[in-house]
């Protein structure tokens, strides 16, 4: 399974946030509530609508948007309080 099948984009749907097909259910949304310590099941329970492939699929679009990431130095300025880095 790939996530493809079930993670898309459109601008008509959560101003183009790559969401589960069928909801308005942000990838980003699903990742966050992991990261916040929710089972899978804590998840499905709370979504009905959602099944353990969409959850995967979300994980794997995290996985394939994080190995694309590319981060370039920037030159520093002292005075600069902002990062040195640029994130692709």
């Amino acid at each position: 399974m790939t996530y493809n099948d079930r993670i898309i984009v459109d601008p008509e749907i959560l101003v183009g946030k790559p969401v589960i097909k069928g909801t308005r259910l942000a990838v980003e949304f699903i990742i966050e509530l992991l990261a916040n310590g929710w089972s899978h099941d804590d998840i499905l329970k709370n979504y009905p609508g959602l099944t353990h492939e969409d959850v995967l699929a979300c994980l794997g679009y995290a996985s394939d948007v994080l190995h694309s990431e590319k981060v370039y130095p920037l030159e520093s300025n002292p005075s600069d309080s902002w990062p040195t880095t640029c994130h692709a």
